[in-house]
């Protein structure tokens, strides 16, 4: 009686074990599957962003895992430089004598200068005034000066002229990157090319502005050197003026005319 009662509960349990290690198994089973749809699917992303940019990256989380991205992508490099941009001054009208260490003293009463660039001219090889891009602190430093050279005359170095300052643009910069997208390829071009006759025009083009911007020099130099001329001959008019004045009171000649129209002379 006992063997034949305990037969159906062994089984019972025996079926039981079996049913839970089959669920156990299926959910396993489940899990596996699902893990291993998942992962394919991370792989492909990160292979993705590795197809992206292979050098340096950071990390990101996306979805409970870890991916690697760089900060020095051709958009990164662009949005950066121009934040630098914004930050940069354009001045022009200085001297030629004028050093980097001199623009560095002469702007600091505005806050840190970061960079001094000097804009070389390849046209003109004369001694003219020349023209450099200053890299400020921040925007608001920047702002400053364009604000305050543009209100008040700004002298720099002895230079007869103040020294002009506006904002900076991209086409200023030699070393500027280039746009996502863009680029420049060099080739020959036959004369049956169609762009050929484009080239030419560029080519005329680019002589005649810089016929343009050789007379809009002489032109400018000739103005200054006729008003340097005529400030000159006012300074010494105005010297003669007060030497007169000088000799006239240290040889006594204004107490004798005093004395003769009867006017009181000041004691200054």
């Amino acid at each position: 009686m006992k063997s034949g009662s305990s037969s159906p509960s062994s089984a019972s349990l025996a079926a039981t074990a079996s049913a839970s290690a089959s669920a156990s198994s299926t959910a396993s089973t489940a899990s596996t599957g699902l893990s291993s749809q998942s992962e394919p699917a991370s792989h492909s992303l990160i292979a993705f962003v590795k197809l992206l940019d292979s050098q340096a990256y950071s990390r990101i989380s996306i979805s409970g895992f870890y991916a690697l991205w760089h900060m020095g992508t051709p958009e990164a490099k662009y949005a950066a430089f121009e934040e630098k941009v914004k930050r940069t001054v354009y001045l022009d009208n200085i001297s030629p004598q004028v050093t980097e260490t001199v623009v560095r003293t002469a702007l600091s009463q505005f806050g840190t200068v970061k960079n001094v660039q000097f804009i070389r001219n390849y046209v003109e090889s004369r001694n003219i005034p020349q023209s450099a891009l200053v890299e400020m602190e921040n925007l608001r430093q920047a702002d400053v000066i364009v604000s305050e050279l543009g209100q008040l005359p700004f002298m720099m170095s002895g230079m007869p002229r103040p020294v002009r300052a506006r904002r900076a643009e991209v086409e200023m910069f030699d070393d500027r990157p280039a746009e996502t997208g863009r680029g420049i390829s060099c080739r020959w071009l036959e004369p049956n090319d169609p762009d050929f006759q484009v080239a030419q025009k560029l080519k005329r083009l680019t002589r005649k502005h810089a016929a343009e911007a050789s007379f809009v020099l002489e032109q400018q130099l000739q103005e200054e050197e006729n008003l340097a001329k005529q400030q000159n001959e006012a300074l010494q008019a105005n010297y003669k003026k007060y030497d007169m004045l000088d000799r006239v009171i240290a040889d006594g000649t204004v107490k004798c005319l005093a004395s003769h129209y009867n006017i009181r002379q000041a004691d200054d």
